[in-house]
């Protein structure tokens, strides 16, 4: 296993870092040991534009909108 070390942090950030750590019953250690195995350890999504669309806009979320009916083609212009 493999050690870094962190210098420079706030000491506000080390403050909840800890507050956080004890509020699940760990070490300060292993609370950064899990946010980082958390945030780090994500795949990148593979989702496209249009599933991230309806993730957000879609029937599930009350953005259910209904399309007009379509009536018959129009005849093209003429360019005579």
């Amino acid at each position: 296993m493999a050690s870094i070390t962190i210098r420079n942090l706030d000491d506000g950030v080390k403050a909840r870092l800890r507050a956080r750590a004890a509020e699940h019953h760990r070490s300060m250690e292993e609370e950064v040991r899990l946010i980082l195995r958390e945030v780090v350890g994500r795949k990148p999504g593979s989702r496209n534009l249009v599933e991230i669309t309806r993730s957000i806009f879609g029937p599930d979320n009350g953005a259910d909108l209904e399309l007009p009916p379509r009536g018959p083609m129009r005849e093209p212009s003429a360019f005579d």
